[in-house]
């Protein structure tokens, strides 16, 4: 048995165009089949009720001729039932799968019409058949050394002499069945030249549907972590390109993801690399036996320490912000909210601290994720305002959702990073003794997305920014708190 590439074993098995192409081959075999038999089944019937036509003609005939007991040629009643008969199938020429007999009770030998089929009535079956109807009369089929014969008779009766008898027609399906069965042949040799060409169109057919499956396979084959970069080629409009375009796309997410999270790591170590320097360099040339110098590299190293935890904390924001369980909406009042982030806020710095208009309205939020996100752009604020700047705090209801910001008077972001600075590890122009890290205001994004909204810096005419968190409505419409 062949081995995956992870070592188990797997059973060899037919490929799927194979599958596809014995499914197409005996879903088409079995309609071929089907027609063949169905066409058989209706032409037997079609003899065999042709023939009973064709006897019921002949017995018709005769009835008529019985009736009027004239015989045409001497104008005088019939003088017996051989004189009937005689008349009757001289004037008659059967067809040559027929034989009319003359059948009178008591005669050992019948009378018959001229044709290669008259050894028939010396058969037992056909003599068995004939007296078992010679008073109801009918039809029956029996098998002879001809084959299937179909056996029609008719009781007649002689009043003057009191003879009695029948007219009987047999029907040989030899002849019929012959070309039923050289018609059958041929179809059969048709049905089989058909298969195939509808096998091998099949073949083709599922190859070319299954082209783009095989390229996916060596496509995700040559894929490594190392090169996302391969595509595989989309045609046509069906199911197959659709799950191409699924396929490269989803590739698309993945090299991004991939992209991003080497970003990430290089952005992470980088970040880490400096504080773990200056702790190694400082333990390196502490001198234990100066107690100074000793609580000068301890408050030094706890410090470090701290931006170190500062950094691992909001990594692990970030990664959770990929959780599902990351937010966890309930009713908020947007007014109250805002209140309390700016009382808060208050508390960082010494600033102009001003509270904009907020609804009284009642959202479906996080509210300690919302709080944070919002005491984060106010932080933000404080680095790159002074202590006269205003920093103001807000809210308002728009059409698809609601708006919250935190606005100063400060720096400002040029046009260039207002999009940048919400990645990870980036920066805009900061002031100096700014020790961040870059990862707030990606946090403050990933809030935001993590609510189905976004985040976005705008200047202020008179100067400054305004970061806007933009949430949208959930499925059940907001309501007024009062």
């Amino acid at each position: 048995m062949a081995a995956d590439d992870d070592g188990r074993a797997r059973r060899p098995g037919f490929s799927v165009r194979v599958r596809m192409t014995l499914a197409v081959a005996l879903l088409s075999a079995l309609a071929l089949a089907l027609v063949g038999g169905l066409v058989f089944a209706l032409e037997s019937s079609r003899l065999h009720d042709q023939a009973i036509e064709h006897a019921d003609q002949e017995i018709a005939e005769f009835d008529h001729l019985q009736s009027s007991g004239i015989d045409p040629k001497t104008r005088r009643p019939f003088a017996g039932l051989e004189a009937l008969f005689r008349d009757f199938i001289s004037r008659n020429v059967p067809s040559d799968d027929e034989l009319l007999v003359g059948w009178i009770v008591g005669r050992r030998w019948p009378l018959h019409s001229l044709s290669e089929h008259g050894p028939l009535t010396g058969e037992r079956s056909v003599v068995t058949a004939i007296e078992a109807r010679l008073r109801t009369g009918g039809d029956v089929t029996v098998a002879t050394s001809l084959g299937d014969v179909l056996v029609s008779v008719q009781p007649v009766t002689h009043a003057p002499s009191g003879e009695t008898g029948a007219l009987v027609v047999l029907t040989v399906f030899d002849e019929s069945r012959r070309e039923l069965y050289a018609l059958m042949r041929t179809y059969l040799i048709t049905a089989l030249l058909a298969l195939l060409v509808i096998t091998g169109l099949a073949t083709w057919q599922a190859g070319r549907l299954l082209a783009p499956l095989r390229r996916l396979d060596a496509t995700a084959h040559e894929i490594s972590g190392s090169d996302l970069s391969l595509r595989i080629p989309e045609s046509g409009n069906d199911d197959i390109t659709r799950l191409t375009r699924t396929v490269n796309q989803m590739l698309d997410r993945l090299e991004q993801a991939f992209a991003d999270q080497r970003l990430f790591l290089d952005a992470a170590g980088h970040e880490l690399k400096t504080p773990l320097t200056v702790l190694r360099g400082h333990l390196e040339l502490l001198d234990t036996g100066d107690p100074a110098e000793v609580a000068e590299t301890r408050a030094l190293l706890l410090d470090e320490v701290d931006r170190m935890s500062r950094l691992v904390g909001d990594l692990i924001q970030l990664a959770k912000s990929a959780r599902p369980d990351f937010v966890t909406p309930e009713p908020v009042d947007l007014h109250s909210l805002v209140t309390t982030v700016h009382a808060k806020a208050s508390g960082l710095a010494e600033r102009c601290w001003l509270l904009d208009d907020a609804p009284e309205l009642v959202v479906l939020v996080d509210q300690q994720r919302l709080t944070q996100a919002l005491l984060q752009l106010a932080d933000n604020a404080v680095k790159h305002t002074d202590p006269d700047d205003e920093i103001a705090i807000g809210a308002r209801a728009v059409t698809t959702g609601v708006e919250l910001w935190v606005r100063d008077s400060g720096d400002g972001v040029p046009e260039a990073d207002r999009h940048r600075i919400f990645d990870r590890f980036a920066r805009s122009a900061v002031r100096s003794g700014d020790e961040g890290f870059g990862l707030g205001l990606s946090l403050v994004r990933a809030i935001a997305e993590a609510h189905g909204g976004s985040v976005s810096v705008h200047p202020e005419p008179s100067g400054g920014a305004r970061f806007v968190l933009t949430l949208p409505y959930p499925q059940e419409t907001p309501w007024p708190t009062s």
